[in-house]
């Protein structure tokens, strides 16, 4: 009966209060997922030798660990739209093979990055830089992160699991164990502490995969005790081609949003690196600060995503609109807080990485610029869960498109060209984002008329 009432309060409780139930527990546990980039980014930036190179490394390794990501929460979010819209109309049987299914494409995941990790890195790397010290930082750090990546992306999928049922405190909870594993084991494999050796940029990726690993396994535990209502078995995770079909249906435009942000930041390392080595190492330190306000956005739109899902799935119009309504409120006020923090705390934000010089006044112009931004990047966000929920997955890829490729890569590349003929006009580049997340929001609105047009004006009241 306890699991009941967690599954039936997606239908029941009061669209407001289910929102923060279930969205400050995701917000914490997605702005943990970026203490773990920012606090390997605050030790290795503070390492007695070649600090600021390390630094340099994990900015290029970056890319790949969001890729990661990109596959895992992907394949989640699809996973929890489909579940949750199961639930609700009653079909236990097809959320238990919806279940199993993720698991077996978790394995699929794990396979294709750990086969990168033994045979890509090396390749990506020297894409990257032409510098030998650095290069052999990535290559270091990225081959433990990808062989050992079954942590982050069963904890991908196990997250999602908790969170499509209502059981997003239990989620938190093993994100929040991994993540105080990961800081706990930072500076101690990182510097060498209590007679270890010091690995450097190795501990870090060390640390960072003993953190996901351990948050894994609380969630497979957690998936096991909480989730009654969904049958665990090697029968479930036989794979289906159609429920597979269905989760990417919906979660493909997920990945590709989010792999978007990878390609992104590698292009834009690219771009940044033909004006200098600082520019790629600042903006790298300001791409990680930002995802802790970002992730927050994230994390509101993997609580708007189930509740609207499954009140489509109940056909209820007040309470898909509901969510709606509170789920973009809710994300502009987060945004505005980030956009004070962020505008007050550049400095400080930089210096705790140890930059100075020019290093540190390009991070703090990136900072108090592309800040600007925020609130339309987060009602972008808010508008891509709604849209998935609302079976308009073409309308969240395009929308992932515009604001993290189309009107970024060619705009910062112009900019860039500017600032390498004047010399001190890299702040120009930063403009780019604000120009992209703008253009993009005016679109998403447009999107959203039409679905409230087509989709929500057919449900029931």
């Amino acid at each position: 009966m306890k699991e009941k009432i967690a599954m039936n309060k997606l239908g029941t409780m009061e669209v407001r209060k289910l929102m923060l139930s279930m969205g400050i527990p995701i917000i914490f546990s997605m702005m943990l997922q970026a203490v773990y980039n920012i606090v390997d980014s605050a030790f290795v930036s503070n390492m007695p030798d070649n600090g600021e190179m390390a630094l340099n490394a994990l900015t290029l390794a970056f890319p790949v660990q969001m890729l990661m990501v990109a596959i895992g929460i992907g394949t989640g979010v699809g996973t929890n739209a489909l579940l949750s819209k199961s639930i609700g109309q009653g079909d236990y049987e097809k959320a238990s093979k919806i279940a199993g299914n993720s698991m077996f494409l978790g394995i699929v995941i794990f396979i294709l990055f750990l086969l990168f990790g033994i045979f890509g890195v090396n390749i990506y790397a020297g894409s990257q830089t032409a510098n030998p010290e650095i290069k052999d930082m990535v290559v270091s750090y990225l081959r433990i992160c990808c062989t050992l990546s079954m942590g982050i992306v069963f904890f991908s999928v196990f997250e999602k699991l908790l969170q499509a049922t209502g059981h997003s405190v239990h989620s938190t909870v093993a994100q929040v164990t991994g993540a105080v594993i990961n800081i706990i084991l930072d500076p101690i494999l990182i510097y060498g502490w209590f007679g270890l050796p010091a690995l450097g940029v190795s501990g870090a990726a060390y640390a960072t995969v003993i953190g996901q690993i351990a948050s894994a396994l609380f969630g497979f535990i957690f998936h096991l005790k909480q989730n009654k209502e969904i049958k665990n078995g090697l029968k479930y995770m036989k794979p289906d081609l159609k429920i597979i079909k269905s989760i990417y249906s919906i979660g493909l435009p997920a990945i590709i949003a989010q792999a978007l942000m990878s390609v992104m930041t590698y292009g834009m390392n690219i771009i940044l690196g033909g004006i200098s080595e600082s520019a790629v190492t600042a903006y790298g330190l300001y791409y990680k600060v930002q995802q802790f306000i970002l992730f927050a956005a994230f994390g509101l739109r993997d609580a708007i995503t189930p509740i609207v899902s499954f009140n489509h799935g109940m056909r209820s119009k007040r309470r898909v609109k509901a969510g709606i309504k509170y789920g973009i409120s809710y994300t502009i006020v987060i945004m505005l807080i980030g956009l004070i923090v962020i505008e007050i705390l550049a400095k400080p934000f930089s210096s705790l990485f140890g930059l100075s010089g020019e290093t540190q006044d390009i991070c703090i112009s990136a900072m108090r610029i592309i800040s600007l931004s925020f609130v339309f990047a987060g009602v972008n966000i808010a508008y891509q869960g709604i849209f998935q929920a609302l079976d308009g997955g073409l309308e969240s890829l395009i929308i992932s498109v515009l604001r993290q490729f189309l009107f970024v890569l060619p705009v910062a590349w112009g900019f860039s060209q500017l600032a390498r003929q004047s010399g001190d006009r890299i702040w120009t580049v930063w403009l780019t984002f604000i120009i992209a997340e703008t253009l993009s929001c005016i679109v998403a609105t447009v999107f959203m008329r039409r679905i409230n047009r087509n989709v929500i004006s057919e449900l029931e009241d």
